[in-house]
C-alpha cells in the first residue's frame, strides 16, 4: 500500500512538473511573438507632414509681454530738443541755465527761456548781471553778444574793464508802463531788459541817464543799443524811461525799429539867478524917436506934459519874462 501511494504522489508530480515547464514554454513563445511584432511596427516608416510652401506667409512670433505691474510710474517725457540758439548759448559765452516754459494770464510768459546769470568776455573776466535776468534764448544772446563786443571795448577805451550790469528789469507781466489794461509789455514774455548802470572793475559806476557823465559815453551806447535792438527807450521818450534804458527785440512789420533816447547836456552847477550880462558883440539896441520940436518957442506946453490919469479899474501889470 506504501509503495503504491508513493508511486501514485511520483505520477503526480511528475505531471504537475511539465505543466510548468510547458506554461512557461508557453510564456517565452508569447513574449518572443511580441518582440517580434515591435520589431516589425518599428521597421514600418513612420508618414511626416508636408514641407511647407515657399509662398506661405513668415510666421509671426509675437515677442513675450512683460508682467503687467500695480501702481507702477508712467514713463518720463522724453526731453525737448535744444534750440539752435540754446546749443549756440555756450559756457563760453554766458552762464545761462534754461529754465521750465512759462505760460501765464493773457498771454504773459515764453518757451526756449534762461536765466541769464554771467555774461563772460573773450579774455574770460566774468559780468555779473544783478540780479539774475529771465529772458528768452534770443533776448540774453543779444545782451551778450552786446556786453562782450561794444561794452567791453568801451570800458578798455576808458582804460577799465566791464564788471557788472544794472539789471533794472527782467521778466514781468505786466502791461507797458505799468499801466492796467495797456498792451502786454514785452517784459511780459520775457523779451525786454531794462538796464540802468554798468560797474566796472576798478570800482567806478556809470549811470546811462547821469547827465555828469560824459555826453560821448553816453552817446557811443546809444548807437550800440540803436544797431542791435528793436526797441530803445530811454530819457525823452515818453517819461517813463527817464532813469534806465528800455531795450527789447518785439518784431514789428517791415522791421519797423523805435530808438528814442535824448543824451541830455549836463546841467550847470549853480543856476543863474539873474540875466547874463549883454555881450559886447551884440548890436545896439533900437532908440526911439526924437520927439519933434514943440510950439511957443521950444517951451513945452505944461498942459501936454501932464501925465495921464490912471484909472482904477486897470492897475498896471508886471510883465512876464
Amino acid at each position: 500500500m506504501k509503495s503504491s501511494a508513493g508511486k501514485g504522489r511520483r505520477k503526480w508530480a511528475s505531471r504537475r512538473g511539465r505543466a510548468r515547464r510547458a506554461a512557461m514554454v508557453t510564456v517565452a513563445t508569447l513574449l518572443f511573438a511580441c518582440g517580434q511584432t515591435h520589431f516589425a511596427a518599428a521597421k514600418l516608416k513612420v508618414p511626416l507632414p508636408r514641407p511647407r510652401p515657399a509662398e506661405a506667409p513668415s510666421a509671426v512670433v509675437e515677442p513675450p509681454t512683460a508682467p503687467e505691474v500695480k501702481n507702477a510710474e508712467p514713463p518720463a517725457a522724453p526731453a525737448p530738443a535744444l534750440s539752435a540758439c540754446r546749443l549756440a548759448l555756450t559756457e563760453a559765452i554766458a552762464i545761462a541755465p534754461s529754465i521750465p516754459d512759462i505760460h501765464g494770464t493773457g498771454g504773459c510768459g515764453g518757451e526756449d527761456l534762461v536765466r541769464l546769470e554771467v555774461v563772460v568776455l573773450p579774455d574770460n573776466r566774468q559780468v555779473t548781471v544783478k540780479p539774475a535776468a529771465i529772458l528768452r534764448c534770443k533776448m540774453a544772446s543779444a545782451i551778450a553778444d552786446w556786453v562782450r563786443s561794444d561794452i567791453a571795448t568801451l570800458a578798455k577805451g576808458l582804460g577799465s574793464a566791464i564788471a557788472g550790469l544794472d539789471n533794472f528789469d527782467s521778466f514781468e507781466c505786466r502791461g507797458r508802463n505799468r499801466i492796467v489794461g495797456a498792451q502786454l509789455s514785452e517784459h511780459g514774455r520775457a523779451n525786454a531788459l531794462d538796464v540802468r548802470s554798468f560797474k566796472f572793475s576798478d570800482g567806478r559806476t556809470i549811470s546811462l541817464t547821469d547827465r555828469n557823465v560824459a555826453r560821448d559815453v553816453r552817446e557811443t551806447v546809444l548807437h550800440s543799443v540803436c544797431a542791435r535792438f528793436s526797441t530803445v527807450l530811454g530819457p525823452g521818450s515818453d517819461g517813463y524811461h527817464e532813469d534806465h534804458i528800455h531795450l527789447d527785440l518785439m518784431e514789428r512789420r517791415n522791421d519797423y525799429r523805435i530808438c528814442q533816447w535824448n543824451v541830455w547836456d549836463p546841467l550847470p552847477a549853480v543856476a543863474p539867478m539873474l540875466p547874463a550880462p549883454r555881450p559886447e558883440e551884440a548890436p545896439p539896441r533900437a532908440v526911439a524917436n526924437e520927439p519933434e520940436a514943440k510950439p511957443n518957442g521950444g517951451e513945452a506946453d505944461p498942459a501936454l506934459e501932464q501925465p495921464a490919469e490912471k484909472s482904477s479899474d486897470n492897475p498896471p501889470t508886471k510883465k512876464r519874462r
